[in-house]
């Protein structure tokens, strides 16, 4: 049965689709069977591994989560050969509402994964950047959540709301959630002030934080745009050798 993690953060621009797409492909490289699901209505893990997230065609999270198709008819082979994608679209933002009515609403994702579980030795979910009834229902179908805190001054905003959302999951939906780390993402050594988060967010959060530590790099801010993961986009960079250190230290941590 495979491990499910969550990539959350209700604050925009920390890294965290970078995170999971990276991540997902790191682990698929190092010889996992690794499902990325794409639980974000921007689409990005959708478009940033060359799929058009506007297509009319596709069947994505959107439909499961409304109960027309189930995650084994919409999920797409990527190009790395141990990782598939459950895609994304605009029309996710409706199925908040549409799930409203739903009977155990906060648990219509668990349920979906479930009957692919066993397929993958890792699922990784990126959310959106909110702390809607979507991104609810991702943590609720999760094993553990890790969350990027960008190395800026503004770093710590806004994560007491989402650690308090987490301690809420873990009492009314989802006991064994745990938080997997927190991921110091787009970190710039020459800078103090990013040097500064990174101490400030290791002396409060001490051994839950990934030595691991994602670098500013050119090679993985334009992999997106090329539809690849940055370890097929530019094996060698820095942004590649930080992804696979990252899951190196989860597989070590398991």
């Amino acid at each position: 049965m495979g491990k499910t993690i969550a990539i959350a953060n209700q604050k925009g621009g920390v890294g965290k689709t970078t995170t999971a797409i990276n991540l997902a492909a790191s682990l698929a490289v190092l010889e996992k069977k690794v499902l990325l699901v794409d639980a974000d209505p921007q689409a990005n893990s959708t478009s940033g591994l060359n799929f058009n997230p506007d297509s009319k065609e596709r069947k994505t999270v959107y439909e499961v989560l409304i109960g027309e198709h189930s995650f084994r008819e919409i999920i797409l082979k990527t190009e790395i050969a141990n990782m598939d994608l459950a895609p994304s679209h605009i029309n996710l933002v409706g199925a908040e509402i549409e799930m409203l009515k739903l009977p155990e609403r906060e648990t219509v994702m668990k349920k979906a994964l479930n009957t692919v579980k066993a397929d993958y030795e890792y699922i990784i979910i990126d959310c959106s950047p909110s702390l809607g009834l979507i991104t609810i229902n991702s943590l609720t179908a999760s094993d553990s959540v890790i969350i990027p805190v960008q190395c800026e001054f503004f770093a710590l905003e806004g994560l007491g709301k989402l650690l308090n959302t987490l301690k809420i999951v873990q009492t009314r939906l989802n006991p064994s959630l745990e938080i997997e780390g927190f991921l110091l993402t787009m970190h710039d050594a020459r800078l103090k002030s990013a040097n500064q988060v990174v101490a400030d967010v290791k002396r409060h959060f001490g051994d839950m934080v990934f030595e691991t530590i994602i670098s500013r790099n050119v090679r993985l801010s334009e992999a997106p745009s090329h539809g690849k993961p940055v370890i097929l986009y530019d094996a060698m960079s820095n942004g590649s050798n930080n992804y696979l250190s990252l899951a190196k230290e989860i597989l070590t941590r398991e």
